[in-house]
Formats: structure tokens, C-alpha cells, sequence
């Protein structure tokens, strides 16, 4: 790198107060240090006199203006950054909630999160603008997540589901059964007669129930949001019956709304108090069938109602003999922030707790599906 691209890159990282660097910056740059100036010129929340004067809160234009200039000098993955950053230091918030602006906002896991948080105080000439916001979001997560959940899940029921005693003709595993046979093949006749056969269990239409119970305070929105996904391509497979359970210090089961993840996370509603117990309670209610029974818990475990209740019945849905799982988080990012002494305490009754990537959930249902240990599985499969 030159002197010149070096000091050129420090008068924009410094903006225009930078003493010493001397540059003169061409037309393209200016526009990227204005760009950076409206953003990051001055103090958060609007305590900027610059900023105030620029128009990136006096005028909504300007900010759609300026939605659209940092995408003609920024990669992606930058603008979502910056993005963020405007509406925690700009107090974009209310002004997402104007179609003009929001049709200008590239849309990412946090703008969803942020546009469910603002739900119940949305104009509704706004909600229209942010459902297709939403709906661009899930679908492109559906069409990344979904083959792979799939195939994930009803492979693992196949192979849970197997019997080798006397399958019936449409349920034999013709693969397994020919390789298991080969020494039996019979030159003359160019056939194989099967000494045993192999099969797959009765295809019932309903192999597992699975339920999700998410945590919707404010910080667990991008896994909200996941889940709501996933949710959604559990209800799309016949072998599965999918309940999906939010709560805060109230519960409210979404079940009717899995067929679409926008309908879904539009019943969300993101913040308030805690209340795992209450959760855990209506849970256990809708459990019909306990051996057949997988529970996921998405919650960072900081609990607001009765932590001794909630072990006490944790135990007693594992005690009944579903399977029970809880996610710290269910994002890209890991689980940051989390009680630590609740993880430890569900992993002493038998329930794993640690985050995973949405692109490990699906390994992590074929696991429970076939009920292997999770906490072996978790250890190999999940970075600490």
C-alpha cells in the first residue's frame, strides 16, 4: 500500500476534523465521508448539532437518501453494519415505521427483529411495507434451511423406526435387505432369495411430536425469529406433528400460524418479563404422547417467575419420559449472555443446554429424533 492510499484511508476512518493527513479526497470519497460523517460524525441519539443540520433526522428523504448511498459504496455485509448502527444511534426506529424509508433498508436478521419489537405500534401503512420485509427475510432462511431439515429429519425417523422381524412389503428397506442377502443369490435362477428382510417401522402419520417453546424477551429475537423458520418446515412434514410455544410472563401458542413464518412472528411479540415456569407448565399440558415426545426449550434460562418450580417440572416432563433439549441460543452468533447456574442445573436432570448455528439444527433433530445423546453430540458437534 502507498503513503498516499494509507493516508487517504486514515482522513476517512478520522473524518474531516483529522489534523495532519493532508488529502485531498476525490468526488467518489466524498461521498463515502459523507456517507460515514452523517453516521458516525458525532454523538449517539441525536445529541449532534452536524447531524441534526445534515438532515438524516430532519428530513425522511434524506435518510432514504442516505439508505441508498452507503449500498452504492458499501458491500453488504458492511451496510447491514451500518444499518444497525443508525437505528441505535440515530433513532431510526420511528422512522422505519414510514414505507419510504423502509423499502429503502436492506433487509437482514436484525431489521426483523427490530420491525417485530415495533409491532404493536405500527401505522398500518407501514405494516404492509413490513411484512414483504419479513417475507423476503424468511423465505430466503426457508429456501437455505429447509432440504437440509428435511432430508435431516426424515432420514433419522426411517432409520429410528426400522424393524427387522417381519416388515410388511412397503415397508421393507430394499438396499439393506439385498446387501444383507448377497450370499443367498442364485446363479441359475439370476435372483436373490432374502433369508431375512429388513424394513422400515409402520409409516404412521405421525412418528413425533415436537414442540417449541421459545423465549421472546428482547434478546432473543434473531432466535425468534430461526425458530418461527424451522417451525414452519416441521409443519410441512406429515411424519411430524409441530406445536411452537412463545412466551414472556405470558404464554401463547402459535401452532395455527405455522404454515406461515410471517404470520407467525407477526403474533410475536418481542420484550417484556421472563416467566420459564408458566411456560414449561403449558408445555407439559400438550404433552399426549411422553415417549414420543421431543421438547425444545429456546431461552437464555434468565428466569423471572419460580426458578424451584421450573427445575421441579422440568424434571417431571423428563421423568415422563419425553426427550427435552434447552438452546441458549439459536442464531449465528453464539450465546453471549446466559444463566449459567440454570444450564448447569437442567444439565444435572438430563437436559443439554448450549447454543447452536441454525445450520447445525438440523443434525441436532436427526440426533434427538434417534435419541442419542445430545450432550455427546453437542460436544463433538458445537464449538464452546
Amino acid at each position: 500500500m502507498s503513503d498516499q492510499e494509507r493516508l487517504r484511508r486514515w482522513r476517512l476512518i478520522l473524518g474531516e476534523d483529522s489534523k495532519g493527513t493532508r488529502v485531498n479526497l476525490n468526488a467518489n470519497d466524498q461521498a463515502i465521508d459523507a456517507c460515514l460523517a452523517a453516521l458516525y460524525g458525532g454523538k449517539p441519539n441525536g445529541d449532534n448539532n452536524d447531524i441534526r443540520k445534515g438532515g438524516m433526522e430532519a428530513s425522511k428523504p434524506n435518510v432514504a437518501r442516505w439508505l441508498g448511498d452507503i449500498r452504492t459504496y458499501f458491500p453488504k455485509s458492511v451496510v447491514q453494519v451500518m444499518q444497525k448502527d443508525a437505528i441505535q444511534r440515530l433513532g431510526l426506529k420511528q422512522l422505519l415505521l414510514e414505507p419510504e424509508i423502509l423499502e429503502s433498508v436492506d433487509p437482514d436478521i436484525d431489521l426483523v427483529a427490530t420491525l417485530l419489537s415495533l409491532n404493536r405500534v405500527m401505522p398500518e401503512k407501514t405494516r404492509s411495507t413490513a411484512r414483504q420485509v419479513v417475507r423476503k427475510v424468511t423465505q430466503e432462511l426457508e429456501r437455505r434451511l429447509k432440504r437440509r431439515t428435511e432430508q435431516a429429519v426424515l432420514g433419522s425417523l426411517n432409520r429410528a423406526q426400522r424393524n427387522n422381524r417381519r416388515p410388511r412389503h412397503n415397508e421393507i428397506d430394499w438396499n439393506r435387505t439385498i446387501r444383507a442377502n448377497l450370499k443367498h443369490y442364485q446363479p441359475k435362477y439370476k435372483t436373490i432369495i432374502p433369508e431375512r428382510r429388513f424394513g422400515y417401522g409402520r409409516k404412521q402419520q405421525r412418528l413425533r411430536d415436537i414442540i417449541l417453546c421459545v423465549d421472546q424477551s428482547g434478546s432473543m429475537a434473531s432466535s425468534v425469529v430461526y425458530a418461527s423458520v424451522f417451525g414452519a418446515v416441521l409443519a410441512s412434514l406429515k411424519a411430524v406433528s409441530t406445536r411452537m410455544i412463545v412466551f414472556d410472563t405470558s404464554v401463547v401458542d402459535l401452532s395455527a400460524d405455522l404454515q406461515d413464518p410471517v404470520d407467525l412472528l407477526f403474533g410475536v411479540q418481542l420484550g417484556g418479563g421472563t416467566d420459564i415456569n408458566r411456560a414449561l407448565a403449558y408445555c407439559q399440558s400438550v404433552v399426549r404422547r411422553p415417549n414420543e415426545t421431543i421438547l425444545i426449550l429456546i431461552s437464555d434460562l434468565y428466569e423471572g417467575g419460580n426458578p424451584t418450580e421450573m427445575l421441579q417440572r422440568a424434571a417431571a416432563i423428563v421423568g415422563s419420559g419425553a426427550q427435552m433439549l434447552t438452546l441458549l441460543a439459536l442464531n449465528d452468533r453464539g450465546a453471549p449472555s446466559y444463566d449459567n447456574n440454570h444450564a448447569q442445573a437442567f444439565a444435572a436432570l438430563g437436559i443439554p443446554a448450549f447454543a447452536c448455528t441454525p445450520d447445525r439444527f438440523p443434525d441436532l433433530m436427526a440426533a434427538a429424533i434417534e435419541r442419542r445423546d445430545l450432550q455427546a453430540w453437542a460436544s463433538q458437534h458445537i464449538e464452546s
